[in-house]
């Protein structure tokens, strides 16, 4: 696989391991890491809960957008993506014309089991986590299988493999 720029995009559920995954996949590379979410909170001042109780996930998503806008405008960087970053038909297009797009996956159990008692991320549909993951990945899945060029299992994967295999892959070193 080739890559046209050097920014590769970690998509998937909460709890697929992005953010791990991210951080370890730029330190061996050498890259930037841009963590969409933080700058979100950092531009916002204010974390994403608030964020969603105050102006709702519409307004989220435009701040999420923006800012997604300007990490591309950044490489070599590996980008970690919030999960509903692929909800919004603006966000895919710019996703998959500017970087190499890297699906992380897992069971929804295992998604359910990771994310339990995060609070740092508002409910997506007001609904328990056992009734919202099945729904939400529902919707998503489609989505980002269509962005995906690689897909890893992190459930299967310790997040140092899902490294290897992302560089493997992309062709980016050994």
């Amino acid at each position: 696989m080739t890559m046209k720029k050097k920014r590769i995009a970690l998509i998937g559920y909460r709890g697929s391991g992005k953010s791990t995954v991210a951080k370890l996949l730029a330190k061996r590379l050498g890259w930037e890491l841009l963590e969409l979410d933080r700058l979100i909170d950092e531009q916002a001042g204010a974390k994403i809960p608030e964020i969603v109780a105050k102006f709702g996930w519409e307004k989220f998503r435009e701040l999420e957008t923006g800012l997604l806008a300007e990490c591309l405008k950044k490489e070599p960087a590996v980008l970690d993506l919030g999960g509903g970053v692929v909800e919004k038909e603006a966000n895919r297009k710019l996703i998959s014309e500017n970087t190499a797009v890297v699906w992380l996956q897992a069971r929804p159990e295992v998604l359910m089991d990771r994310i339990q008692g995060y609070a740092h991320r508002p409910s997506l549909t007001g609904k328990s986590i056992v009734d919202e993951v099945p729904e939400v990945l529902a919707r998503r899945t489609p989505l980002y299988e269509s962005l995906a060029q690689l897909t890893v299992d992190t459930e299967t994967n310790s997040p140092e493999a899902a490294v290897d295999l992302i560089v493997k892959s992309l062709g980016l070193g050994k």
